[in-house]
């Protein structure tokens, strides 16, 4: 007997297959809608700016007054000053040449010089009268004997300070000569010896500090003080050298 054969089933239908959709440009204009139209999420608060506390001011001391300070400034001064003695003095008279500035520079022939001939004048004092030459020069004030200053120049007097030039510039031997000789008076020295040297070591062995000492001598308030000045003798310098004789201080003068 033949087998009856199973009936076919049926092949399932394929899926049907979707159609391409239409061009559809609008499609996303509603989720655009609806994200311009929700509300924007909140910003977060701004940061608040760090707080910086200044340091506290330091009082400043207050400023003494100045009476207060100078004598801080004098007690420092003497505290600093404890121990030290002055140099003594040198008895013989003798004048050291200067080692740092001097006073001032002085122009023989400048204003000062001017002046100081213009107040001789005005005060009626005369002029001294001159002898000078390479080897020789003296001076002696008005009305005063000129044999004086040959005893000067022979040596009668004898000189009682000294004070030496070599080696100063004029500005320097200025200084020098103006010490010397204010001192000299003031002490009541009467006789002083200058040496001025032969200028053989200057420019056309040209004596310039003998020919400064004459005017110095003679001219401005160093002329106050001096009666007569002359060449000292061969023995005490000659040429590079002078004798100064100075009048009495009015201080030390006799009282009857």
């Amino acid at each position: 007997m033949r087998r009856a054969k199973k009936p076919r089933q049926p092949e399932p239908p394929a899926p049907p297959q979707h159609e391409e959709a239409f061009h559809s440009p609008f499609r996303a204009l509603k989720e655009q809608l609806r994200a311009v139209s929700s509300p924007p999420p909140p910003e977060a608060p701004p940061r608040a700016p760090a707080t910086v506390h200044p340091a506290p001011a330091t009082p400043s001391s207050p400023t003494p007054p100045p009476d207060v300070q100078a004598r801080r400034e004098r007690a420092a001064f003497l505290a600093e000053m404890t121990g030290v003695t002055p140099l003594p003095k040198d008895r013989r008279g003798f004048v050291d040449k200067p080692r740092g500035a001097v006073p001032r520079a002085v122009d023989p022939n400048g204003d000062l010089a001017a002046m100081e001939a213009l107040q001789d004048l005005v005060e009626g004092r005369g002029t001294f009268t001159i002898q000078y030459t390479d080897e020789y020069m003296e001076g002696v004030a008005p009305g005063i004997d000129r044999r004086l200053t040959k005893r000067l120049h022979h040596g009668d007097y004898a000189a009682q300070a000294h004070c030496d030039l070599h080696g100063c510039t004029v500005e320097d031997a200025k200084g020098v000569v103006e010490q010397f000789l204010t001192q000299a008076y003031a002490t009541g020295q009467r006789c002083v010896l200058i040496i001025h040297g032969r200028g053989r070591n200057s420019k056309d062995n040209r004596p310039v500090l003998k020919e400064q000492v004459q005017f110095w001598l003679s001219h401005g308030r160093l002329s106050r003080m001096v009666l007569a000045f002359a060449t000292a003798p061969t023995t005490n310098g000659g040429a590079g050298a002078v004798y100064v004789l100075l009048r009495r201080a009015p201080h030390l003068q006799r009282k009857w």
